[in-house]
């Protein structure tokens, strides 16, 4: 997550605190049910709001591709080596032998 979506994140979530602080309170009454099916509804499009937001990555995000490790004999080292993934610089450690 870049840190402008979570800047804006954490400005959406105090402007909901801060109108939720201000706005006038009632009298706690079920009135059929109205109030639960507001906060269900709120935490629902919480829910889709965040999911929207997050984006299509998961696990280790782009970039990461695991592949099988073989072992032998053979005089091989690890060396770190820099990639460029489209969006940034990466270093991982590859396998090289002479």
């Amino acid at each position: 997550m870049t840190k402008l979506t979570k800047t804006l994140t954490a400005l959406a979530a105090a402007a909901t605190i801060a109108v939720a602080a201000v706005a006038a309170p009632q009298p706690a009454e079920a009135r059929g049910g109205r109030i639960a099916a507001g906060i269900i509804g709120g935490l629902a499009a919480g829910a889709l709001i965040g999911a929207a937001v997050n984006g299509p990555y998961y696990g280790y995000g782009p970039g990461y591709y695991p592949r099988p490790v073989y072992y032998d004999e053979s005089p091989c080292y690890w060396s770190p080596r820099r990639f460029w993934d489209g969006w940034r610089w990466h270093v991982r450690r590859v396998r090289v032998c002479d």
